[in-house]
């Protein structure tokens, strides 16, 4: 298992470049202390869990992938374990296809993400 810390500029690097947008379900993601997310979005710790970003390799490290930040996205936790879950994970633009259909029918998060934090960003 890669180091959380050799992440950590590639991932706030990632974060930054996709203004804070998962790279899979584009949902808003935080990074660092969850409280301001927690309150604009009036959810529960316990929810905002699944939205804390991560680092995301492209290419998986096993398979020779790099902690270049050309192969590093920024993801929330939720889909980068759903990718990483799967006994054979998928290549990360076919994840990301799925992530999409199973968005658009409401199927891959937590609800309170379409009914809280979804509606309150696009507003913002």
């Amino acid at each position: 298992m890669p180091n959380r810390k050799s992440l950590a500029r590639p991932r706030s690097i990632a974060y930054s470049r996709q203004s804070g947008l998962c790279f899979y379900c584009g949902c808003p993601m935080w990074s660092g202390d969850p409280n301001v997310f927690i309150t604009k979005y009036g959810i529960t710790p316990s929810q905002a869990k699944d939205l804390e970003c991560t680092g995301e390799h492209l290419k998986a490290r096993q398979d020779g992938g790099l902690n270049a930040q050309s192969n590093i996205v920024a993801a929330c936790k939720f889909c980068n374990q759903g990718r990483h879950k799967r006994k054979t994970p998928p290549p990360p633009d076919q994840f990301k296809q799925i992530v999409s259909k199973r968005m658009g029918k409401k199927r891959w998060h937590n609800l309170c993400v379409f009914q809280k934090v979804l509606p309150v960003y696009r507003l913002s």
